[in-house]
């Protein structure tokens, strides 16, 4: 059996604004295996980042954490003061920014910003951890490590710096590393470079990671299982074979209605707007934009209906009383392709 690494529970997460309370994170519940990817997945909004912002203590001012726990090594870490979590972060617990300038030091040299976490949390000299960050630039690929090591960032192009904040992240060897759409800002050649180095690292220091992105195109190659999250809350998760070949909500259809495929010649759009979580809604979040609700889509949330033993969604259509319903071409392409591929693993 797996290693458990992380493991949330019921997680409500509270922001507080002018018009008031904002219900951001609504009974989301997840676990993080020993050297395994986690992806999140949604539109923009819907509280992948909030999540995640969560796990290593860097919530806005505003925001209030009103239930559950995160279990880290039987630590519920929403209990621990700033000074534990100055141990914990950048240490046990890394995390990788969408916009690298963000989160690099201008004014700082590189080779003293990849160190830095060594000499704080390691007790390393400034030699040896000197030395570490060279070994280190040099395994994230950056060229002329020896001389760049004393160059400032911003004589680095955006997939350099980005690199570097890797760099940084797994310089210290955490257990869990946080990507919060770390390839966004990047052009898909530089993009695949970096997912590619991240898959290598982490099989090297053998780190967990939750890769938060918008785009299920990234989360194919890179993730083992995948959690959709729409409205603050999850409403599919499984493998990666579950979710793109077998999904079952509508909400999963969706976003993979809208991924370009060669077999498609136009992208379809998710219509309408998520709902506003002042006020959130009583039944599935995603009700009001999904063609195939029901009516006790707006009255009840579904709970997670068992579809195998890795693969739940939230959905009144995995009811065995729900009607039959059609799902668009794409989604009954991969269930067919999905159901092909059973059949060959089980006559192998």
């Amino acid at each position: 059996m797996a290693e458990r690494v992380l493991d949330v529970k019921n997680l409500k997460i509270d922001f507080h604004t002018y018009a008031g309370e904002v219900k951001a994170i609504r009974d989301v519940s997840f676990h993080l295996d020993k050297g395994e990817t986690l992806a999140i997945v949604g539109e923009s909004g819907s509280g992948k980042s909030v999540t995640t912002r969560s796990i290593i203590g860097l919530l806005a001012k505003n925001a209030k954490i009103v239930g559950g726990e995160i279990d880290f090594h039987g630590k519920n870490l929403l209990d621990i003061k700033e000074k534990e979590w100055q141990d914990i972060r950048g240490n046990e617990i890394a995390m990788i920014f969408q916009d690298p300038m963000t989160s690099l030091d201008p004014t700082m040299k590189i080779g003293q910003q990849i160190a830095e976490p060594l000499i704080k949390h390691k007790g390393a000299s400034k030699k040896e951890a000197w030395a570490k960050a060279l070994e280190m630039m040099k395994a994230v690929g950056i060229p002329n490590a020896e001389e760049r090591i004393n160059e400032y960032p911003h004589q680095f192009s955006g997939g350099m710096r980005q690199r570097i904040v890797i760099a940084i992240a797994l310089i210290c060897e955490p257990e869990i590393l946080l990507a919060d759409e770390p390839t966004t800002a990047l052009d898909v050649t530089v993009q695949a470079e970096i997912l590619d180095l991240m898959k290598d690292l982490q099989k090297r220091v053998k780190t967990s990671i939750i890769f938060i992105t918008h785009d299920l195109g990234v989360v194919a190659g890179m993730a083992d299982r995948v959690a959709v999250m729409y409205a603050g809350e999850f409403l599919e998760y499984g493998t990666v074979d579950d979710i793109f070949y077998n999904p079952q909500h509508p909400y999963t259809w969706g976003l993979i209605n809208s991924m370009p495929t060669l077999e498609s010649q136009t992208l379809e759009s998710i219509p309408g707007t998520p709902p506003d979580l002042l006020d959130p809604p009583k039944g599935d979040p995603f009700a009001a934009r999904n063609k195939y609700a029901l009516k006790i889509d707006l009255e009840k949330k579904a709970p997670f209906f068992k579809v195998s033993d890795t693969h739940y969604a939230s959905t009144w259509l995995l009811d065995p009383r729900a009607p039959k319903v059609e799902p668009p071409a794409e989604i009954q392409r991969r269930w067919a392709k999905y159901a092909k591929m059973k059949q060959t693993a089980s006559n192998s």
